[in-house]
């Protein structure tokens, strides 16, 4: 492998190939986050989805992706402070996390202290969600090992900037920096090492597999659509959202409407509207990913949808992806 920053994530990680398949709600079951880790990249574990979606409680459904490996997994910990009892919950997961060998937390949101903090008495590596430096300064003071950053290519929540653009923002705080958004095949990663990225994460590229248990409508959707037709919604959580523009998503608009939009402009207003949108973002993803296009198609995705055109293995992928280095 001929990307030194590449080869130290790897060795950091415990992986084989500088990839992770990204925490994604709903569609992170465990058979494909096994998938990942045992094909040699980092699968990452989404507790809701986990729990909220496949049905499994957190240490079962742990428990149930090392019966399918026995490579290193992570857990991805968004640290939202506005529930105490979401606040309780994921310091449960962390525990729970910890007392079952994960090896690496995704962090975002949040201050991740307390999380780094856990998890470096433990030897766990902590990753952290960024779209900006202001966020990853925060992190880094937090102590931090590494950042995940989100560019403006990303599904679900995207950031702002280009991948060389927040490349050059974040890489001077002198930690690992993982590329999400965009990479939908190998030579788009090879692009990224060269710029200096140490790894990529893929989302989008991971629900067009035989192991993800999303609704074939939402596949095919992936594999239809073109990098044009991803748009950015309001309508899920208040923030720009990324997702397959669907007929459904035309006809209902992709603004806030305007008491939603007054509402989200004070900080007291913005919790109780946060709020609604979460709760009703967590059903209808939900409801979309798994229930096809019978349902309001709440298709999150990145524009690397535009690179992909045929449903894979996640061993094909990983395999694919190492070739080209």
């Amino acid at each position: 492998m001929p990307h030194q920053h590449a080869t130290d994530l790897c060795r950091q990680l415990g992986i084989e190939v500088p990839l992770v398949c990204g925490a994604m709600y709903p569609c992170s079951n465990p058979e494909l986050v096994a998938a990942a880790s045992q094909a040699g990249a980092l699968g990452i574990v989404q507790p809701m989805s986990l729990s909220y979606v496949h049905g499994y409680e957190f240490k079962d459904g742990l428990q149930y992706i090392r019966s399918l490996t026995t490579k290193p997994i992570g857990v991805n910990l968004i640290l939202e402070t506005s529930s105490r009892i979401y606040q309780e919950r994921t310091q449960r997961w962390a525990e729970a996390s910890v007392e079952a060998g994960i090896k690496c937390f995704v962090t975002a949101l949040g201050n991740p202290a307390w999380v780094v903090k856990l998890a470096h008495a433990h030897g766990i590596t902590v990753f952290h969600d960024v779209t900006n430096a202001t966020h990853a300064n925060k992190a880094l003071d937090a102590g931090v090992d590494g950042f995940i950053c989100v560019n403006n290519r990303a599904g679900g929540h995207a950031g702002k900037l280009e991948p060389q653009a927040l490349y050059d923002e974040i890489a001077p705080l002198g930690k690992p920096v993982i590329c999400a958004g965009g990479i939908g095949h190998a030579e788009q990663l090879k692009q990224m090492l060269t710029i200096g990225y140490a790894g990529a994460q893929l989302g989008t590229r991971f629900i067009a597999t035989t192991e993800c248990s999303a609704h074939d409508d939402y596949k095919q959707a992936i594999l239809s659509a073109e990098e044009s037709d991803i748009v950015l919604t309001e309508k899920l959580s208040g923030v720009p959202v990324a997702v397959i523009n669907t007929p459904y998503i035309e006809s209902i608009g992709i603004k806030a409407g305007p008491i939603a939009r007054w509402l989200l402009q004070n900080r007291r207003g913005k919790h109780l509207m946060r709020t609604i949108y979460t709760l009703q973002s967590v059903y209808k993803l939900k409801k979309a990913s798994l229930g096809g296009s019978g349902y309001k198609d709440y298709w999150q995705a990145g524009k690397s949808a535009g690179q992909i055109r045929q449903v894979k293995r996640v061993e094909e992928i990983v395999n694919e992806f190492q070739a080209a280095l």
